[in-house]
């Protein structure tokens, strides 16, 4: 079975096609699915997993945020479920689906890949359930919280917490199999402090489901942001000491690739107070 429960009525399944974990939350009134894949017909399969594992029906969706690979299933799981069934995200994320979705499909569209001609003609449904700080899923026996830590990967990302089993789904603010993805819609110089928050959320013994690859511990997220703090650190201290931003990947040392992190510098200086401009002393 693609899903493997985790923790008392929760299941994640990892899915191949850019190493995307789906997270269920089971409860008496049903299942509330986390993340929705990154096409129709890649959530077609998703819901036929589902159907297989003969735990009940899904009854609400969550987006973790905006981009096409967490997203794009959303039409899908309407159409198996329902056009009332409820599609919850950050009112960032929500706002933003559909254009980051559009700017995916418009990169990627030449990309040799047969999924890519499915993803490109998916059409893009935005969550329709959105909240700014909190909010929760009613599912009778236990409540399935959503928070907003603060911006990170994106100015959206949402953490789905389930109290009772200890699990925390965290999506692309933590990611296992790679590191993480700083792009254009980032924000570098938050993302530790917003990973601070996503752990007090939890316990020691806090499952943590990234968005992409194996199921972490606490220590994991914490070697993480660490890293990420040392990225923001260093575009801190290089800015501070007058050097470019053009130049500034080659003139340090870094947690990650140099290549991985031409998005976060540029960001990072963008997101800087800009120095007081000051008479000439004389």
């Amino acid at each position: 079975m693609p899903f493997t429960e985790v923790a008392d009525r929760v299941w994640v399944a990892r899915y191949e096609f850019i190493d995307v974990n789906i997270g269920l939350v089971g409860g008496e009134r049903g299942l509330v699915v986390v993340d929705t894949y990154a096409s129709s017909p890649l959530a077609r399969q998703v819901i036929e997993d589902v159907r297989a594992l003969g735990v009940g029906e899904v009854v609400a969706a969550v987006n973790t945020h905006e981009h096409f690979d967490h997203t794009f299933g959303n039409v899908a799981f309407r159409e198996k479920y329902g056009d009332d069934l409820p599609i919850h995200a950050t009112e960032e994320a929500a706002a933003r689906t559909v254009a980051a979705g559009e700017r995916w499909k418009a990169s990627s569209s030449a990309e040799d890949d047969p999924r890519i001609a499915d993803i490109c003609a998916t059409e893009i449904l935005p969550a329709d359930h959105t909240f700014s700080s909190a909010s929760v899923i009613d599912l009778g026996d236990r409540a399935v919280e959503l928070v907003y830590p603060g911006r990170g990967h994106t100015g959206g990302d949402l953490v789905v917490r389930v109290p009772d089993g200890d699990v925390l789904l965290v999506g692309d603010l933590v990611e296992e199999s790679a590191p993480p993805v700083f792009g254009a819609d980032s924000y570098p110089l938050e993302w530790a402090q917003t990973l601070d928050l996503v752990m007090n959320l939890g316990t020691r013994d806090t499952v943590f489901v990234p968005g992409h690859g194996a199921l972490v511990d606490r220590a994991f997220v914490q070697d993480q942001r660490s890293d990420i703090g040392v990225v923001s650190e260093t575009i801190r201290d290089l800015a501070g000491r007058g050097v470019p931003v053009e130049e500034a990947l080659a003139a340090a040392e870094w947690p990650f690739p140099r290549e991985r992190l031409a998005d976060a510098v540029r960001r990072g200086y963008a997101e800087l107070p800009r120095a007081p401009k000051r008479l000439p002393l004389v």
